[in-house]
């Protein structure tokens, strides 16, 4: 879970590879470094803390170089520390790796090599690499030896090396952990895990897939299998700009991408809603709309946000398509012994699409015989192309660590999705013009809510001293319980549990007293009435009560000490709308409590390994 970049060409190397950095500073990492060749002498710097400590130490020694490699890392196997920073060198100290990944043979490999006489200076698994393609560059050219090695290796990696022996040449390598080159003018090259770090420089990108090897020099790049044989990927353009990346005037990416949130909805349904014969359009399913006529059950898969957002789509699917649904943590699908009949669809939902455990589960489901399709914001990621049908969000990159708008367009795509699968059964043409029409408000709805949030700041401020939270809601808002809960944990550091509000008496009343907010979604909707009552369990036991609830509603005042009001809609959609004040209050607690928000501790953007 950490960012790596690469470049060979006519520039000076370390003002790039720093810039790259910098782009990929949002992914969460604790240390970083550089390897430069000068001449045909390898250099490496690495600190741990944050970019700037690099920077520094680079401005001592201003070196001068035409290739390098840089890396932000987050700890997995060791301490964040200097030496166990990234990039790592052989014994000799003439070949530099930067890896992205785990090692799952991590302890045969190593004591092997120690017995050969490899010392090794730090606590990872990535320094293997290094002892590994030294022990094959001997007498192998480094992509020789660099595809010996992956062979010897079992887990993921994304990984680039540079050796003193071949001072012209950088080799990169995927298997499960993304990597893009990126295409410059006059011969130049860059090879990044993170789009966002390339855009600076070039829109001009080629995916690599699992398996690749590929090899850039001055002469141009070329992308090889392990067994030689030579492969060639088309190159794309990013369809989104630096611009879409930036703060634009806001304190944290955060919050501009809650702000965002009324675009991202109507992004989301752009050109792919056909009013008048109340259906939908998703041109990502066209060529699989046969098979999904004939579904007979959907699993969803996915980790953190994105599988909240799945349990809503297990709602949509059942009660608007009317066959069985179930959601499943990626992380745990592909462990359990999954039994797919035929007719079954598993679904991922990812919005880098680089999740580990989700692509796991994806090619476990292909094994298996499944239809799969994935959702995805970042165009060509290995979700994207390891499904057999997808959309895509469409909503530009999404920077925070803590998903907001990338999840509320999950939701709005999850009800197209339902729509379409819908149409193709007993889903009416007015039922569905209905939702469509409604949905169609929802970025005026949208807006009105963030609107008010100096009211949600002023909540904040009330209660950002508490020490823990209950977050309950029924029926579709149950999912943005554990949402909300989720968002205050990740960016607070709060202790915060969503319930389903029916559960409260079947233990957590236990805990409620006045020091112990409770967190209730309540809209007018088929659950209000019983909602309420759970309402009167918490005064009754003098809990403070934050209530999100709908415009107009005159007995919830009677019973909670703070309301967040939100417009009406239909019921289906009012998770879009409910989730939004719950961002808001995580932020604004955040913010309260002076955490790093867009950088919360011990967690990464794109969690690439398992």
């Amino acid at each position: 879970m950490c960012g790596i970049i690469g470049y060979i060409g006519q520039n000076q190397a370390s003002p790039i590879l720093l810039a790259g950095l910098k782009r990929m500073e949002y992914r969460g990492y604790d240390s970083s470094g550089v390897a430069l060749i000068n001449g045909r002498k390898l250099k490496v710097f690495k600190k741990e803390g944050k970019l700037r400590a690099l920077q520094e130490e680079l401005g001592k020694y201003q070196p001068d170089s035409f290739i390098g490699l840089g890396h932000i890392r987050w700890a997995t196997h060791g301490a964040p520390t200097d030496l166990n920073a990234h990039p790592h060198l052989d014994c000799q100290k003439k070949i530099a790796i930067v890896h992205n990944g785990i090692i799952e043979n991590m302890g045969e490999l190593k004591e092997g090599l120690k017995a050969a006489g490899h010392q090794f200076i730090s606590e990872t698994d990535s320094e293997i690499f290094a002892h590994l393609i030294e022990k094959y560059h001997q007498n192998s050219i480094l992509e020789e030896a660099v595809a010996k090695a992956l062979k010897a290796v079992r887990g993921a990696y994304g990984l680039a090396v540079l050796s003193e022996k071949e001072p012209d040449k950088i080799v990169a390598a995927r298997l499960g952990s993304p990597l893009v080159i990126g295409l410059l003018p006059q011969n130049d090259y860059l090879v990044a895990s993170d789009v966002s770090a390339l855009l600076p420089f070039t829109k001009q990108v080629v995916y690599l897939e699992d398996g690749d090897i590929a090899v850039l020099s001055r002469q141009g790049y070329e992308i090889i299998k392990a067994d030689g044989q030579k492969n060639h990927h088309q190159p794309e353009e990013v369809n989104w700009d630096l611009e879409q990346a930036e703060k634009g005037g806001f304190e944290h990416f955060m919050l501009k991408e809650i702000m965002e949130e009324p675009q991202v909805i109507k992004d989301s349904v752009r050109g792919r809603i056909i009013l008048e014969a109340g259906n939908v359009k998703l041109g990502g399913l066209i060529d699989v709309m046969d098979k999904l006529a004939q579904a007979k059950r959907f699993i969803f898969v996915a980790c953190g946000t994105a599988h909240y957002a799945c349990r809503i789509g297990e709602y949509l699917i059942e009660s608007q398509v009317g066959i069985p649904a179930e959601v499943d943590y990626a992380s745990e699908f592909r462990y359990r012994e999954a039994v797919l009949e035929p007719g079954t669809v598993v679904a991922a939902i990812s919005q880098s699409g680089e999740t580990a455990d989700t692509l796991a589960a994806i090619k476990q489901a292909k094994k298996l015989g499944a239809l799969t399709l994935g959702i995805v914001n970042v165009v060509g990621s290995s979700v994207a192309r390891e499904t057999a049908a997808g959309v895509y969000n469409h909503i530009g990159p999404e920077i925070s660590v803590a998903s907001t708008k990338a999840f509320v367009s999950q939701l709005v795509i999850l009800v197209l999705f339902a729509i379409l699968l819908g149409r193709q059964r007993s889903l009416t043409k007015e039922r569905a013009q209905e939702i469509i029409k409604e949905l169609l408000l929802l970025p005026a709805k949208a807006e009105a809510i963030l609107k008010n949030q100096g009211q949600i700041e002023v909540i904040a401020k009330k209660y950002c001293q508490s020490k823990n939270f209950i977050f309950i809601g029924r029926k579709l808002n149950y999912p943005i319980a554990l949402e909300g809960a989720l968002k205050l944990k990740e960016i607070s550091y709060l202790h915060a549990e969503g319930y389903p509000a029916g559960e409260l008496k079947h233990g957590p009343l236990a805990l409620i007293d006045e020091s112990w907010p409770v967190v209730a979604l309540i809209p007018q909707d088929s659950v209000y009435e019983k909602n309420l009552s759970n309402l009167s369990e918490v005064r009754a036991r003098k809990g403070k009560i934050i209530a999100v609830a709908t415009t107009g509603d005159e007995k919830i005042r009677e019973l909670a000490d703070e309301i967040i009001f939100i417009p009406k809609t239909l019921e289906i959609l009012y998770p879009i709308l409910t989730v939004i004040p719950l961002q808001l209050l995580a932020y604004f607690i955040a913010k309260e409590r002076g955490c790093p928000i867009d950088q919360p501790r011990n967690l990464a953007k794109s969690v690439t390994v398992e």
